[in-house]
């Protein structure tokens, strides 16, 4: 049942959303219904995200830090906002970046806190040494130093 509402979710939420938030407000940059050559760019912000990390596996039983999270805590929620942002580009749109900006509000400041302290409370000091070494969206760096010994904490 997961393998066929996560793509129909997706799809609503990343693509029927922002596209009707664009109807409620003017859509800068186009013309005669039309993207502007500048609107089109938001194409490609809207492929990167697309092409990130959305998984739709069962939650693992072991602290996940490969693949791209090893480079961001929050590989899935970053995609989203990336193709968001791309949307809010593509369609010039007001009402969009204001969906934008309301989503990723959500989920910097509600979502994100729950899940980490669920996670810090499920895998304790291996995950907070991820956390020390990860960051949550983007940044700098850091290896993962003797994360072999952390890797596959099971709980």
């Amino acid at each position: 049942m997961a393998l066929i509402l996560t793509p129909v979710v997706f799809l609503l939420g990343h693509v029927a959303v922002p596209q009707e938030l664009s109807l409620l407000s003017a859509r800068h940059g186009w013309a005669h219904g039309r993207p502007g050559g500048l609107n089109l760019l938001g194409l490609i912000l809207i492929g990167i995200g697309a092409g990130g990390s959305f998984e739709m596996e069962r939650t693992q039983n072991y602290l996940v830090v490969r693949g791209p999270y090893q480079f961001t805590r929050n590989p899935m929620y970053l995609s989203g906002m990336v193709i968001w942002l791309g949307w809010v580009i593509f369609y010039g749109s007001v009402a969009v970046l204001v969906g934008f900006v309301v989503i990723w509000g959500s989920v910097a400041l509600l979502v994100v806190p729950w899940e980490e302290r669920k996670l810090e409370a499920r895998f304790g000091e291996a995950y907070l040494r991820y956390k020390n070494s990860v960051p949550r969206w983007l940044g700098k760096w850091h290896p993962l130093r003797d994360h072999a010994s952390w890797l596959h904490t099971k709980k």
